[in-house]
């Protein structure tokens, strides 16, 4: 892709080398390069290596005419789009037009050149040179906006991918956590009832320092593993560290 500031190139070609510098006092300008060449295989070089606004081409010189370096051009993928102007010092009386238009060419300019005619020519086709450059430059921009939005949403569904895995392993983990939370809190609702029981019998034989060291004994441990469930509840970012959290979670609870 072509800088839109570099300057536009366009190429005259003419076997006589009088005809190249009346050509190139014409058309030259600020924002051009104008590069010559002397023959049909000349010109062939410089269009597969550089990109040209327009060609103008003597029609009449040797080894390879104009009308053989059109067909070539318009038969090679980098040059057929660009734009030929032909130019003859024939008569017009030769038909040269038709067969110019037949070869590709966009017009035919029959000597002496009208030098204005010449100039708003080349500046026709240096502005649409310009505007395909610059809509070469747009479609780019789109097609680079394209990748990158494709980009941010693959992004996005890979993160909502992974927020929707996170809430799951979330209320896995908290429906988990409530039923290992039952065993402990039944044992000591369990315990609780037995001693309401035998106090509302007056039974205080149950409440020997044996007994009662065996029932404190037991609820602390009851109470220890409540309160790692809590702190494993509690603990957002090491939820979110679990890959594989019932089998972790299930390691951490102790028998009762």
């Amino acid at each position: 892709m072509r800088d839109s500031n570099e300057k536009i190139k366009l190429l005259i070609v003419d076997d006589l080398p009088e005809n190249l510098r009346a050509l190139d006092a014409v058309l030259r300008a600020p924002d051009r390069v104008i590069m010559q060449a002397s023959s049909g295989v000349d010109a062939l070089e410089l269009l597969l290596t550089h990109d040209f606004a327009l060609a103008m081409v003597d029609v009449e010189m040797p080894e390879m005419d104009g009308f053989q370096l059109a067909e070539l051009m318009r038969g090679t993928e980098k040059t057929k789009h660009v734009p030929i102007v032909f130019v003859t010092a024939a008569g017009m009386e030769l038909n040269y037009a038709f067969k110019g238009y037949g070869a590709g060419a966009v017009d035919v300019l029959y000597k002496p050149l009208d030098i204005n005619a010449v100039q708003s020519k080349a500046n026709v086709f240096v502005e649409l040179f310009r505007h395909r450059v610059a809509f070469e430059h747009q479609v780019k921009a789109l097609e680079e906006s394209r990748r990158e939005q494709e980009f941010l949403l693959r992004q996005l569904r890979s993160t909502q991918q992974e927020l929707q895995h996170s809430l799951n392993m979330r209320e896995e983990f908290m429906s988990l956590v409530a039923h290992e939370m039952r065993t402990p809190l039944n044992t000591l609702f369990l315990d609780v009832q037995v001693r309401l029981a035998q106090l509302a019998k007056n039974n205080l034989s149950a409440f020997t320092p044996d007994n009662l060291h065996k029932m404190l004994a037991r609820g602390e441990r009851q109470l220890k593993s409540i309160i790692r469930l809590i702190e494993d509840m509690m603990d957002v970012s090491r939820i979110k560290k679990m890959a594989n959290f019932p089998s972790s979670l299930a390691m951490r609870i102790y028998p009762y």
